[in-house]
């Protein structure tokens, strides 16, 4: 129902995003869209490239009088650091980095100079996600679901227990400081843990969440393996580059429990309506939506690129080598975190298109309002015995 490309290099003229699948009515400003563009630049531990780039969009398809038409919306955001490259003889790149794509991209595309892997694999291309996330968010914004983020760990550095805060209490709390963590406490040593980190020429990981309120229940489904929203939403955050784990709830904590320790138990409220007093399923039952919070975690590596050099081999000279530094973060797990929100935000767009069908918003409207609910006076049971009673061929 929804889709999205991307195109551009690290060090081109632009990136492109073409946005296909979002209905007609939505309201649409640049202002919107380079609000979580600038979101995506800020961090602490940030390389010298965030001091160049200063990232606006400009939309040149799909969009009439402030809304969008139903047509490919076109996206684009121009790299202020192509001029230094535009004309520049640029140095053969021949020594793989251990973690980056230079080797794995040589060996797929037959690369005669591994920058062609550099250029299209850099973490560059997530500002047209972050862009097209902006999109997503701003036609969930319609139907009251939000989104946001932030960071429980950097460089072993954890925030303390948040459960005493509310989702947008951490949202808010995140949007404070350049580590995006809600944990007051914790940042000061985040900090200290960055910059001894730095000090090391190494690189810090670390882990970010992402919840979505007001998510209705009943999106995603059961039947197919490739239709269970949570693989969908694993798999969007698992695409990030350098996140190597993502879980949904407290689901790897969930692994070392029992199963009476672990199910959300459901109870009747008020009105019929069925409720839960806990979330460790992260909004997830079957691969459908509960209508409690959706939360997910990802885990981020290391960033590849150290000012410490690692061993490698030159493949032109077929010698043992060791890596020449190119420009990077220190951490980037702040960073990482509001792409995570635009994954997120697009999976769901994805997911509610498909569930109320319509071509704009006016349709999709009364569609939502329709929507069956978590509560008795919605799930009717016949409370009769019944058989399958299959058709089968004899013998």
């Amino acid at each position: 129902m929804l889709r999205f490309l991307t195109a551009g290099e690290s060090h081109g003229p632009c990136l492109t995003a073409i946005l296909e699948g979002m209905p007609a009515g939505l309201p649409l400003t640049l202002e919107t869209i380079d609000r979580d563009l600038a979101r995506r630049q800020v961090a602490y531990g940030a390389g010298g490239r965030m001091k160049i780039e200063k990232d606006s969009v400009s939309v040149t398809a799909g969009v009439a009088a402030g809304q969008t038409t139903g047509a490919p919306i076109a996206l684009t955001i121009a790299n202020r650091d192509y001029k230094s490259w535009q004309t520049k003889r640029i140095a053969p790149m021949t020594i793989p980095r251990p973690g980056h794509a230079d080797l794995t991209g040589a060996i797929k595309y037959g690369y005669r100079d591994l920058r062609l892997a550099l250029e299209r694999a850099s973490a560059r291309e997530t500002a047209a996600r972050v862009a097209v996330g902006a999109l997503c968010k701003g036609l969930l914004a319609e139907f009251g679901i939000t989104i946001g983020s932030y960071v429980v760990m950097i460089g072993g550095v954890s925030a303390g227990d948040l459960g005493r805060l509310s989702y947008p209490e951490r949202f808010a709390l995140a949007e404070e400081n350049d580590v995006r963590c809600p944990d007051v406490a914790a940042v000061e040593a985040m900090h200290a843990r960055i910059w001894e980190i730095m000090q090391a020429k190494d690189t810090a990981g670390g882990v970010f969440e992402v919840a979505a309120l007001g998510v209705p229940p009943g999106l995603g489904s059961h039947v197919h393996w490739d239709r269970r929203l949570s693989g969908r939403l694993l798999g969007a955050l698992a695409s990030i580059h350098a996140i190597k784990g993502v879980e949904i709830g407290e689901a790897f904590a969930n692994a070392g429990r029992v199963g009476t320790e672990v199910h959300d138990e459901i109870f009747l409220g008020e009105q019929g309506a069925l409720t839960r007093r806990t979330n460790r399923a992260g909004g997830f039952e079957g691969g459908i939506t509960t209508g409690q919070p959706l939360v997910l975690r990802a885990a981020m590596k290391p960033i590849s690129t150290t000012l410490n050099p690692r061993r490698s081999v030159d493949l032109a000279r077929g010698q043992e080598a060791v890596t020449v530094y190119e420009r990077s973060d220190f951490s980037a797990v702040p960073r990482a975190a509001v792409v995570g929100e635009a994954m997120v935000a697009f999976v769901l767009a994805d997911a509610l298109i498909e569930k109320l069908g319509g071509d704009s918003l006016a349709e999709m409207r009364p569609r939502f309002e329709a929507l069956r609910q978590s509560r008795l006076a919605d799930l009717p049971m016949d409370n009769a015995p019944w058989q399958f009673d299959y058709p089968l061929a004899e013998g």
